[in-house]
């Protein structure tokens, strides 16, 4: 079955549940046994949940994968793999240009407990060579990145990487598995805070996370169970639902990012616009190779950088909803400055382009004509 397909009716079969079409919401922390000793599949839901069950193994058909794992937040799925692979004294190699959120965990959360991060950018996949030691146990990846949606060349860094015996876990948040699958081309765990595009409609708050070895599987089962950050039966089912539209909505991210993209780099108030579907991206051939098609966000830099213009043109949006997330149907803005990145320094910002005058801009499935009226009557405001 092709993706669109296998997003609606893969992992469920309506016999086994009275027939029902959509998978039932086994809204219940506990499961009767029959006997002391009984072998039950569910028994308790931190354990096991049926509803939790069709959306772990939905995802793990839609990214190849071996098993998939559901949590409370994309932070506690992120949180999971890190525990799962990395021990004190351990080393963790991450992309440069890493999530705000991430960055935080690793620096001020694993590095208490002794593990070392190495910082690196990745985009030339030569700059791992000379950070790959024994102490390297996880390689973490981001593509395309947030907020500047640069790109890393998966394959190669794998390769490079367990050359070393080093496990490669990626965050396919961005590209979601309808335009990426990093299992193909080599990552060992991808991540996705399935609150962004999975779930699709600004209503669920979820981490989805899949392995594609079954030894990896035992491990991130092992610290699901034990460490409890799972996701409700209510929550699976929204996440589930928004699954089913994914790959329609998918087509309509891309497709009106892609015009507005091209627009934003006519308007006179816009320095630069970064999409990885423009061929003037630093890494669009990358993109072509690596990816089926250039997703849903689009980022700007204002000619004139600062956070009064930023706060100018955000105030005279209408469409648009300034939030601290992204992947919605409704088109979205995000100052990156001063919401997904402020936990870092305003120096290591500026090294990673992270400036007061970049939005962030989400484009949603609304009419393109009425995202581009809304874009550019905003903007004309700091001309």
């Amino acid at each position: 079955m092709k993706f669109a397909t296998q997003a609606i009716h893969t992992s469920y079969d309506p016999k086994e549940h009275n027939r029902s079409v959509m998978p039932p919401i086994y809204q219940t922390s506990l499961f009767a046994y029959e006997h002391i000793g009984e072998p039950l599949k569910y028994g308790y839901t931190r354990v096991a949940n049926p509803s939790r069950q069709v959306l772990e193994d939905t995802m793990a058909v839609l990214e190849h994968g071996d098993a998939g794992f559901a949590f409370g937040s994309g932070m506690a799925a992120i949180d999971a793999i890190f525990r799962a692979f990395l021990r004190p004294g351990d080393t963790i190699v991450a992309v440069a240009d890493i999530y705000g959120g991430a960055y935080g965990l690793l620096t001020e959360g694993y590095a208490q407990i002794g593990v070392k991060t190495i910082f690196v950018d990745l985009t030339d996949p030569a700059a791992l060579d000379n950070v790959l030691d024994d102490k390297v146990k996880l390689l973490w990846l981001e593509t395309p990145s947030n907020p500047l949606l640069r790109l890393v060349d998966i394959e190669a860094l794998a390769k490079k990487a367990h050359d070393k015996g080093v496990v490669v876990g990626i965050d396919n948040t961005f590209a979601t598995p309808y335009l990426q699958n990093p299992l193909d081309l080599g990552a060992d765990v991808v991540m996705h805070s399935a609150t962004k595009y999975l779930g699709g409609h600004s209503d669920v708050m979820a981490g989805i996370v899949v392995t594609k070895h079954k030894e990896h599987s035992m491990l991130l089962k092992s610290v699901q169970f034990a460490a409890g950050a799972l996701l409700g039966p209510s929550d699976c089912h929204l996440v589930l639902r928004g699954i089913k539209t994914l790959a329609l909505r998918m087509q309509r991210h891309c497709e009106n990012a892609q015009i507005v993209a091209q627009g934003l780099q006519q308007h006179p108030s816009v320095q630069k616009v970064f999409y990885p579907g423009l061929p003037d991206h630093e890494h669009h051939q990358l993109a072509c190779t690596q990816m089926r098609g250039f997703g849903g966000v689009v980022s700007i830099y204002l000619k004139e950088d600062t956070q009064e213009a930023a706060n100018t043109v955000v105030k005279a949006l209408n469409l648009f909803l300034l939030t601290s997330s992204l992947g919605g149907v409704e088109s979205l803005v995000n100052h990156s400055y001063t919401q997904s990145h402020s936990n870092m320094s305003a120096q290591l910002k500026e090294t990673l382009g992270i400036r007061k005058g970049l939005l962030r801009l989400s484009i949603g499935i609304e009419d393109i004509d009425d995202i581009l009226t809304d874009l550019n009557n905003a903007l004309d405001q700091i001309r």
